[in-house]
């Protein structure tokens, strides 16, 4: 059974970059045909997706936060990253980690295999 993992910083300073990790285990990140993924859910609001990347590396991220955006991998750690620069306040949420099928990314209930959540406060 799969199983993901967020690690990282849980206060970012505005202007500064959100950098979190992604553990996977049980599952290799390059098998099969997912999208590993990176969404967060803001106090009271739902979930908003940032973007993923393919099993075979190809990556997307959100239009809205594009510019911000990076997700890279480490597949001899099996792991893979999510990188939000010049954070705001408005950034503040719940980062989570998603593994999902292609058909199930972007949906407003969680599907697939996610980690637990990792809370990330942007504040000076």
């Amino acid at each position: 059974q799969v199983q993901l993992q967020e690690s990282g910083p849980g206060l970012v300073k505005p202007s500064q970059t959100l950098s979190l990790t992604c553990t996977v285990s049980g599952g290799s990140i390059t098998f099969n045909s997912y999208y590993w993924s990176w969404i967060r859910q803001p106090p009271g609001k739902g979930l908003e997706w940032i973007g993923y990347i393919a099993t075979r590396g190809s990556t997307y991220a959100s239009p809205s936060l594009k510019s911000r955006t990076s997700i890279s991998r480490d597949t001899s750690k099996n792991q893979f990253t999510l990188q939000l620069g010049s954070v705001t306040p408005e950034d503040t949420a719940v980062y989570y980690c998603a593994r999902v099928l292609p058909r199930d990314y972007g949906l407003g209930q969680a599907t697939g295999s996610w980690g637990q959540g990792t809370q990330v406060t942007v504040s000076s």
